[in-house]
């Protein structure tokens, strides 16, 4: 039996979602549904009730899973047995995180992978931090690098790699917020001052209870996805912006911004982490890098 065909199987099996295990497994979704059919003559019954709108393990699909994750699990050990005397781990992760995240955070992480764990093959997918822990919950990468919400999903295992103060960030350039801010030597007016906020995630919330704390009413310029976009347009002169320090720390324009020293209360910074489910952990190749990520969490504590 083609153990891609099992693969796939599991993808499918753990997103119930063609369009997701599609991009899990890197192939398009009608390349995906012929190669499910082709497992399915080959077994001799339905693993799938699928119409347009669901997909649905049957009772025989249920007891397959077993059958390929043991298999996969039997085929890596013997590949390794067979070519390495010594147990080397084998496997492809898939990690979310932001561009910012991409060369701090998991730099450290993959250095340390690499050193440790040369077979362990690493899919990467950059995008709005917001989004981190759902992409996790939804089945799109089976980690991601995210900011510690209040309550974490119960499914979700969470290590803390790092932390962030947020800081307020103005331009430098001639323009209507340097004229405002100018005009209040003594204190600043934040009510005065056009903001460019975060569209939803853990930040924008930090913001919006900093607003209801100091009876601000926050006059939203932009909504945007993603801190590097926002210190872009602050650059710009549009207006400030709330963010972490350490997107500011490593954005190419952080000499065309200025920190904001702020007359009231900072808002609370971040705790920063890896992200997964806790049924992945049992995974080795996931298993290493969240081995590696608790090494790393030891370290700042």
């Amino acid at each position: 039996m083609d153990h891609k065909h099992l693969n796939y199987f599991l993808a499918l099996a753990k997103t119930l979602h063609f369009s997701r295990a599609s991009e899990l497994c890197h192939i398009s979704a009608p390349t995906l549904s012929r190669n499910i059919k082709q497992l399915e003559s080959e077994v001799g019954v339905m693993l799938f009730l699928r119409d347009n709108r669901s997909v649905k393990l049957t009772r025989e699909g249920l007891a397959f899973i077993d059958y390929a994750t043991s298999t996969l699990a039997n085929w890596q050990r013997f590949k390794a047995n067979l070519k390495e005397p010594q147990q080397y781990i084998y496997g492809n992760v898939s990690i979310y995180c932001s561009v910012t995240a991409s060369y701090s955070f998991l730099h450290h992480i993959l250095e340390q992978l690499r050193a440790q764990h040369q077979h362990i093959e690493i899919t990467l997918n950059t995008g709005d931090p917001a989004l981190a822990i759902n992409r996790v919950l939804d089945g799109h990468e089976s980690m991601a690098i995210a900011a510690k919400p209040n309550k974490l999903p119960a499914q979700i295992a969470f290590v803390d790699i790092g932390y962030s103060p947020l800081v307020f960030i103005a331009p430098k350039i001639a323009c209507s917020i340097t004229q405002k801010l100018a005009s209040n030597t003594n204190s600043i007016d934040w009510s005065e001052l056009e903001f460019i906020v975060p569209e939803q995630g853990f930040a924008r919330q930090r913001l919006e209870q900093w607003w209801r704390k100091n009876n601000i009413q926050g006059k939203i310029y932009a909504q945007v996805a993603g801190h590097e976009a926002m210190v872009s347009m602050v650059s710009l002169g549009f207006g400030i912006a709330m963010i972490p320090k350490i997107v500011l720390d490593n954005s190419p324009l952080q000499d065309k911004v200025h920190v904001l020293q702020t007359n009231t209360h900072a808002p609370k910074g971040i705790d920063i982490g890896l992200a997964v489910l806790h049924k992945e952990l049992n995974d080795p190749a996931i298993s290493a890098l969240w081995n590696i990520a608790q090494n790393m969490g030891e370290k700042i504590i």
